[in-house]
């Protein structure tokens, strides 16, 4: 009997992918997202009972090898005692797919998948214009979802997505898949029979993020350190080296994806992008923007506004979980083997470090948070803040804010605790001299709430009641979103 894997999460683009059945016009949609991230699985499931035709590129393949594999694929949907020959090129390929779908098309659209669409079109081998003539001139008129995916960020965006020639403006719905959400991480393991609490599941995530492929490595029964340390740092771990291979194969041009990662890594409270090239070393214009743009879209970093900055001046920051753990400990540890993050989990480095990688989390999870507070419908504004110093004012940081329409602002303080944190006289002081530092240095007349944000409930005493206005835990980073359906 065949096992049916449940698709977790994604109703966003589940609803927007059954749009796309439902619309009484072709459509042709892009789905983008990095390698692993589950965009095949994600057309499969949503479209099995739709889908007439499925066709995957063969990596590095040359032209005669894709046609080959694209005929017998073609054979096998065909089931005829007498099979088609390879076509010489792809627009005798896309003919006989024409003809094949030809008696598929009925009242109900049918659906046709061509997956990794970059490894199809190499260099001269004349795909683009071959599918460029079977959208305009047949499928653009039929009852037909032709979707077309692709892990190469760089190459889908600049030759789909912003197509200048036959396909401009053809595509009608793109999807830029990204990894899992917490919630989304903790369905997927519950699926998986892997039992663990939310602290074991943080820690697993501050590692490898939310990307499934990676999340299926985690074995049952064994503690966030157990799959870690075999995951990343065992030779023939799934992350071990996976880095190397990660931004290859997305981009092209790739090394200048990764040294901005890389000068991402260093800098906590991120860069700006004038910063970020000074950095880098890159040239500023239409390339840096568009590099920016793919790592953006493929959830490798973020941008966050600065409270009381111009657009100019915010802030990029490195958002990938397995890029920052790998760039802070697999790369260092090099080939030290099974057994170096068990050592490393117990020592101040992954300590100061966590805090550090609660925080990106916390800031990839601010509709949770919304949730949680019972704000959603007050229109907010998140937002970092940072004062450099000056005679009057000394320098500070504030790791989040949400700036509400009902003339409010909550100032966050994240903090990672291994276990329930107690409120002191002296933590309670620094707060309270962080919040008139913020109030002194923005002049502002809102009314400011102090939110503590950490892994466990803070312990009750008279200094937190004296000093903070809310206290979330972890639990506020579990909240479904709005587009999941309970």
């Amino acid at each position: 009997m065949r096992n049916t894997v449940k698709l977790i999460g994604r109703e966003k683009e589940i609803s927007l992918l059954n749009d796309a059945l439902r619309s009484e016009e072709a459509e042709m949609i892009a789905v983008i997202g990095r390698r692993r991230v589950g965009k095949t699985f994600l057309i499969r499931q949503t479209y099995r009972k739709e889908l007439v035709f499925e066709f995957t590129g063969l990596q590095n393949g040359p032209r005669a090898e894709q046609l080959q594999a694209f005929a017998g694929r073609l054979n096998t949907y065909l089931k005829t005692p007498v099979k088609i020959q390879p076509p010489e090129n792809w627009l005798a390929a896309f003919q006989l797919l024409i003809e094949y779908l030809e008696t598929k098309i009925s009242e109900e659209k049918i659906v046709v998948f061509l997956d990794e669409l970059p490894w199809m079109a190499t260099h001269r081998s004349g795909f683009m214009r071959a599918f460029e003539y079977f959208w305009n001139s047949w499928a653009s008129q039929q009852n037909i979802v032709v979707v077309v995916c692709g892990s190469a960020a760089s190459w889908m965006i600049k030759r789909v997505v912003r197509n200048r020639g036959g396909l401009y403006n053809r595509i009608t719905r793109r999807i830029f898949l990204q990894p899992f959400t917490l919630y989304e991480c903790e369905q997927y393991l519950n699926s998986r029979q892997v039992r663990m609490d939310r602290y074991q599941i943080i820690q697993i995530y501050m590692a490898m993020g939310g990307i499934p492929h990676y999340l299926k490595e985690i074995e049952r029964g064994k503690s966030a350190v157990q799959n870690i340390d075999r995951i990343c740092f065992a030779s023939e771990g799934l992350l071990y080296d996976e880095f190397s291979a990660l931004y290859a194969a997305l981009f092209e041009g790739y090394e200048r994806h990764v040294l901005t990662v890389r000068a991402l890594a260093g800098v906590r409270q991120g860069l700006s992008r004038t910063e970020l090239i000074r950095a880098t070393g890159l040239s500023d214009g239409g390339g840096f923007t568009r590099m920016l743009e793919e790592l953006l879209r493929s959830g490798f970093i973020g941008v966050y506004p600065v409270f009381g900055k111009t657009r100019r001046e915010q802030r990029y920051r490195l958002i990938d979980e397995y890029s920052l753990f790998y760039l802070k400990f697999i790369e260092p540890e090099n080939r030290k083997g099974e057994g170096t993050w068990q050592r490393l989990s117990q020592t101040q480095t992954w300590i100061s470090w966590s805090g550090y990688a609660f925080e990106g989390i916390c800031l990839k999870h601010i509709y949770s948070i919304r949730r949680t507070l019972s704000i959603g419908g007050v229109y907010s504004e998140a937002s970092t803040f940072f004062h450099r110093g000056n005679e009057q004012i000394p320098g500070f940081q504030i790791d989040l804010l949400l700036d509400r329409n009902d003339h409010t602002i909550n100032i966050f303080e994240i903090k990672f605790y291994r276990e329930n944190p107690i409120i002191d006289k002296k933590l309670a002081e620094q707060l309270r001299r962080k919040v008139a530092l913020f109030r002194a240095a923005t002049s502002t007349k809102k009314q400011l709430f102090l939110t503590l944000l950490t892994t466990f409930p803070v312990i009750e005493n008279s200094y937190s009641g004296s000093i903070l206005d809310q206290s979330l835990d972890m639990n506020a980073l579990f909240q479904p979103d709005e587009h999941t359906i309970l």
